[in-house]
């Protein structure tokens, strides 16, 4: 399905913002939509047509899976993010949908020439890389925290800011990406602890959790103290 710009909903905050409204056309026309549901791979480990994709809505997992089997979730991505790898011969992780997801996608060679034409995504680009190398970092020191506590908080207030169309402010409401589960994988504690610690989260009215995956920040100030309490 061929790309409509016009109604994107990202489309001032993905690394194509920076192109004229002639020059996203050029682009577009490159391109394609596609739409995953929960559990879709994006892209496979070993894919040597790899491609890469804007994120329009929806979630991601960067994952790699270890000898014994068990995955690793190396980053997430949001809404607005870039995902491909551009300059290696094949694809080294699976990017699997954690949500029902739109994106755009385009060929790897596509947006090599993208690139080459136009040095003002070139530059958008290596900005979004580098916030991308910048909240990977972050959820990698989430495994460093000192207590559950700590690591559940710290997640959902990074969770929260992720949402936000705002860089100042955490979405008020938003739906957990993420299982139990998985959280629980990826912050090295079991899934009873998970569902532990949001209770306590609720319970000192810090969040309101709605249905499964819902979470109101409540109060804000809290969960933020929660997550660093020597802050």
């Amino acid at each position: 399905m061929s790309l409509a710009c016009d109604t994107c909903p990202v489309r001032d905050r993905a690394a194509c913002a920076v192109l004229t409204d002639e020059e996203r056309a050029s682009l577009a026309s490159a391109g394609r939509s596609e739409s995953l549901k929960r559990g879709d791979t994006l892209f496979h480990a070993g894919d040597s047509d790899s491609a890469c994709a804007t994120l329009l809505s929806g979630a991601l997992k960067v994952t790699t899976t270890d000898y014994d089997g068990t995955e690793r979730i190396l980053a997430l991505i949001h809404p607005a993010g870039f995902v491909g790898e551009l300059f290696r011969p094949f694809s080294e992780y699976d990017v699997v949908a954690l949500a029902d997801c739109d994106l755009c996608v385009f060929a790897r060679s596509s947006m090599e020439q993208a690139l080459d034409k136009h040095p003002a995504l070139t530059q958008a680009l290596f900005r979004r890389a580098q916030e991308d190398l910048h909240a990977s970092r972050a959820l990698l020191a989430l495994t460093g925290k000192n207590s559950a506590s700590e690591k559940v908080a710290s997640l959902v207030l990074s969770l929260a800011q992720a949402a936000s169309d705002s860089p100042c402010h955490p979405a008020r409401t938003f739906d957990l990406p993420l299982t139990r589960g998985e959280i629980a994988n990826l912050l090295g504690i079991t899934i009873e602890t998970v569902s532990r610690q949001l209770s306590k989260l609720e319970n000192s009215g810090a969040i309101r959790r709605n249905g499964s995956r819902g979470i109101e920040l409540v109060d804000p100030a809290r969960l933020q103290l929660a997550s660093d309490p020597l802050s």
